[in-house]
């Protein structure tokens, strides 16, 4: 269960950047503050990194309460769907180019195990790729820098996208939530929100490079949202 908005938008804490040290005492906060926890499961290949895995969804799941999506940055989706599933995941957000010959059967699978389907379109794909079962969708994930990379600069064109997202949403009586993903700070806070961004994953550059401690962390990612919007805090 999604926590209630009273205006603005929600936040998706990307959980793998905690302090294993203080692991506990953070995601009980982070529980409490954020609207999802946003869990990237890389496997090497699609990205060059590795990420979290299926496991440290299994483990959080006992305490918290917010929903789990499982960002899959992976080359064969297919292949862990289940897996995601048993752990906990409330939503599996897939790479459109990952299931071009089987999207249709994908989405149907998530929809199976009792998961919300979303969907990751990368900064240089078109939303061509996905129109046809846009319908079906519970997420839509814009990726505002190219995956698996860190450090790179927030591309000020996926706000195009976003617009477009909407657009298309209101057209169309369509409800999915579109969400925001890579290098967002500060600089983009305005931006994001003017373009009707629903969901803000936060990294490094938002929330967890900001303080070592996460309640003074998120203390200054919500005053530097607030200022930027002027817009009160989400609760």
């Amino acid at each position: 269960m999604i926590k209630q908005r009273s205006r603005g938008i929600y936040f998706a804490p990307s959980v793998m950047l905690i302090d294993i040290f203080k692991a506990k005492q953070q995601i009980e906060f982070l529980n409490e503050n954020s609207h999802f926890f946003h869990i990237d499961i890389k496997d090497g290949n699609y990205v060059k990194s590795f990420g979290t895995t299926p496991m440290f969804i299994e483990q959080i799941k006992s305490i918290t309460t917010v929903p789990i999506d499982a960002h899959l940055m992976v080359t064969n989706p297919w292949e862990h769907l289940d897996e995601i599933a048993r752990s906990g995941a409330n939503y599996i957000t897939f790479h459109s180019d990952t299931v071009a010959k089987e999207a249709f059967r994908t989405i149907n699978k998530i929809k199976s195990l009792g998961c919300n389907v979303g969907v990751a379109i990368n900064p240089s794909a078109s939303l061509n790729e996905i129109k046809h079962y846009l319908h079906l969708l519970d997420k839509v994930t814009v990726m505002t820098v190219d995956p698996g990379y860190a450090g790179q600069p927030f591309i000020m064109h996926m706000l195009d996208k976003i617009k477009d997202l909407v657009k298309i949403r209101e057209e169309n009586g369509f409800d999915f939530l579109i969400e925001a993903d890579g290098s967002i700070d500060e600089k983009v806070y305005q931006e994001l929100y003017e373009a009707g961004i629903d969901i803000i994953v936060l990294g490094g550059p938002a929330l967890f490079n900001k303080n070592p401690n996460i309640n003074e962390a998120w203390n200054i990612m919500m005053n530097n949202f607030e200022s930027a919007t002027n817009k009160k805090s989400i609760h």
